[in-house]
């Protein structure tokens, strides 16, 4: 998708693929699967223990292989956990600028999506969260604990997706402690984790929301496809807390006819036997981050060039820019540097003037990007 959805003179710098070749575990898996005729329909726990053991070792996290499932990719997969914790007409709270699926798989699947925006920080901001929250479960006309409110699940992304925050313990435990005090369930979007922080590293670091005082009723979706480049091989693995294990039970079996064997296969290799691979990528990863930040300085020296503490995006303000390349970058630089980018404003409230630029490539399709980006603005290059 990344190079076939724009013409050919377009350099392609916005959809989450990487320019990289598979890991050798993840091909080694996959070529012997098709050599042995094991193409059949999925059976057993095995991404659920991969992920599990993957978890342990990176983040310190240890969760109980029964409280998870598979399903078929991400946001399939938390579109069927929102339809077990709440119902039709009932509120999916989203913190734009966010992930654009956020506000349409919970609309399609019958829910209303309530923006609670980020703070000017790109941060969480508690407060408005808490407005809220109060606001739709109705907790600011019956009062809180008075049985007559809606019921109202939080759509979390963690890390942030597309500003690339961190979130860290204290603020998740916030916004545990709002959730619970109202009555909102969390579940919790994890596919970036593996790209993040993890323990041994300095730095802003991803925390599993499930390993957060107050998360045994919240839910959370993980995948290797972000990390290992597999969005093609899909599937994901939902992660229930100890008070939700059960709702998780209640996704009916139809959710789990998508789960792809081969995905299976290709996801618990990367898991278990692509760790060198992954640490390899994301040193690359960094070294383009940095990268960017003297790039931006020699040719577009008005748009911040602060590395983002997860993910593999920058989240460019292109708000200083002049004229349409300030009103409209996603369009001007598509049109005049012939780069193709994110557009901001589909990431909600917060998005218009900015762009997200995807760093997973090669350091020299990153340089002559933003060289066009410079030139297209009269800047230096």
């Amino acid at each position: 998708m990344k190079w076939r959805a724009y013409a050919p003179d377009v350099l392609p710098l916005w959809v989450a693929e990487m320019d990289v070749q598979i890991a050798p575990a993840v091909q080694d898996a996959v070529a012997r699967a098709m050599r042995d005729g094991d193409t059949g329909y999925n059976y057993g726990p095995v991404y659920q223990e991969a992920l599990a053991e993957f978890a342990e070792q990176r983040w310190g996290w240890s969760f109980d292989v029964a409280h998870a499932r598979p399903l078929a990719d991400v946001m399939v997969g938390i579109t069927e956990v929102l339809r077990v914790l709440t119902r039709p007409g009932e509120a999916v709270v989203v913190s734009p600028p966010v992930y654009p699926p956020f506000f349409a798989f919970p609309a399609d699947a019958g829910r209303e999506v309530v923006e609670a925006p980020l703070g000017a920080d790109g941060r969480l901001d508690l407060g408005v969260l808490e407005t809220v929250f109060a606001n739709v479960t109705g907790a600011g006309t019956f009062g809180r604990g008075s049985g007559h409110g809606k019921g109202a699940a939080y759509l979390l992304c963690n890390p942030h997706n597309p500003t690339g925050v961190a979130h860290t313990r204290p603020e998740l435990e916030a916004l545990l402690a709002l959730a619970q005090r109202y009555g909102v369930r969390v579940v919790s979007d994890e596919i970036h984790a593996p790209i993040a922080g993890h323990l041994g590293t300095d730095g802003p670091r991803y925390t599993p929301l499930l390993t957060v005082e107050g998360s045994s009723g919240a839910v959370a979706v993980l995948s290797a496809s972000k990390a290992w480049n597999l969005a093609g091989l899909k599937t994901a693995v939902a992660v229930a807390g100890p008070d939700a294990a059960a709702d998780l039970a209640r996704i009916p079996e139809v959710a789990y006819h998508g789960v792809s064997h081969l995905a299976v296969i290709a996801h618990s290799a990367a898991l278990r036997d692509g760790v060198d691979w992954l640490d390899s990528t994301l040193a690359g990863i960094a070294r383009n981050k940095r990268l960017l930040v003297d790039l931006l300085a020699d040719h577009l020296p008005t748009v911040p060039g602060t590395p983002t503490e997860a993910t593999y995006f920058a989240w460019l303000d292109c708000r200083a820019l002049p004229g349409r390349a300030g009103e409209d970058p996603f369009r001007f630089f598509h049109d005049e540097a012939r780069v193709a980018l994110n557009d901001g404003t589909t990431f909600g409230t917060g998005g218009a003037g900015f762009v997200r630029m995807n760093l997973a490539t090669s350091p020299a399709v990153l340089t002559e990007a933003v060289e066009r980006m410079g030139r297209a603005v009269g800047g230096r290059g």
